[in-house]
């Protein structure tokens, strides 16, 4: 039998293992995670003398009963959803990128540029190109982790912590000098040509039904394809996919090309449909969020966009909700820590388990 008849009859039985590992269960937990942490941040309101039930009452009101509220919190759920696969790809190959800040912020600023840059072209191509250019460069940040990774073996939560310090600093240094918008003293880009702005159809923003068609894209790649039954597989166990024959430095370099494009097409996305530039303030925690995000979503492409679409709904609706009820607007990070808590302790809890046994680490997302 060829080896290409043997990689897709093992894609086949990677596609029907996955549909039969599909159980409530694992499912219960993000959803438990959330009610507890919303239980819990009930019980610090009512200490406050506050009523919980009108915070939110009006931070789901906000962020969900209206198209213009519904508007708003696609439109912040997009680079969520975008973010939350950047990490989720990283985690199917056993790598953990918590670079996806850095990228994120690389691909916005490379879409502001792109945005003014190519004015005049009309905008079936310019808006293309300033994705293509914004995916670009947060894939060059993340291939600069997946190089030391495969060929030194530098741990890439290492080297991406201090890639997202370096892109920070160099982003902020360009967008305060060449880059800079003329006669401001803020440090921000110029705002991008009308050409290069994301349509909104409604009140509904493109760029979010752009991150709905990747990600179900990236779940069928991941499930159905020879090339993501490697990264499944080298996720699961490094060694055993190099002994079958898989080339695993190969596998971990895509893995984070692939990630680092995402998180710049997350940034470029929320510099052409949302902020119009390149500003430091508009970014900050997209990229971290999207941990949040994975997690939540089990680390499942399709599970991440109800997971992105929560928290966009929490972020949209927390100004709302402070001036309702009176509760501080940092009630949702807190919201958001106590969810990232909750999800993570089943999994820190079989790492240990795990290791104590002595036995190999399984994939992320079972």
């Amino acid at each position: 039998m060829s080896e290409t008849n043997v990689d897709k009859k093992v894609v086949k039985n990677q596609s029907e293992e996955s549909r039969k590992k599909f159980d409530v269960g694992s499912w219960l937990i993000p959803i438990v995670a959330v009610l507890v942490a919303m239980l819990l941040a009930a019980i610090l309101i009512k200490l406050q003398g506050l009523n919980p039930i009108t915070a939110y009452k009006s931070l789901f009101k906000t962020a969900f009963g209206s198209i213009e509220g519904l508007g708003v919190t696609l439109g912040k759920s997009t680079p969520l959803v975008l973010s939350g696969l950047a990490v989720a790809v990283g985690l199917r190959a056993g790598l953990f990128n918590i670079g996806a800040q850095g990228q994120l912020l690389s691909g916005a600023l490379a879409a502001a540029w792109a945005g003014v840059t190519f004015d005049g072209l009309p905008g079936y191509i310019h808006i293309p190109i300033a994705l293509v250019i914004g995916a670009f460069f947060g894939s060059v940040v993340a291939g600069i982790s997946g190089f030391l990774k495969a060929y030194r073996g530098v741990h890439e939560v290492i080297t991406t912590i201090m890639l997202n310090s370096i892109v920070m600093a160099v982003a902020d240094y360009l967008a305060s000098g060449k880059l800079r918008e003329p006669d401001q003293f803020l440090t921000r880009t110029s705002e991008i040509a009308e050409s290069a702005k994301l349509p909104i159809y409604g009140n509904l923003p493109s760029g979010f039904f752009m991150a709905v068609v990747l990600a179900i894209s990236i779940w069928w790649i991941l499930g159905r394809t020879t090339s993501g039954f490697r990264i499944e597989t080298v996720g699961r166990n490094r060694h055993a996919a190099w002994y079958a024959g898989i080339p695993v430095k190969r596998t971990v370099i895509s893995a984070m090309l692939i990630s680092g494009s995402i998180a710049g097409l997350g940034g470029a996305v929320e510099t052409l449909g949302i902020t119009y530039r390149y500003a430091p303030a508009f970014n900050l925690g997209l990229g971290f969020d999207g941990i949040t995000i994975a997690l939540l979503g089990r680390v499942h492409p399709i599970g991440i966009i109800p997971g992105a679409v929560l928290i966009g709904g929490m972020r949209a609706g927390a100004a709302n909700m402070q001036f309702d009820s009176g509760v501080a607007p940092e009630l949702v990070d807190l919201l958001m820590a106590l969810i990232l808590l909750l999800v993570t302790a089943p999994l820190i809890t079989r790492f240990f388990k795990n290791s104590s046994n002595k036995s190999m680490t399984s994939g992320w997302g079972n």
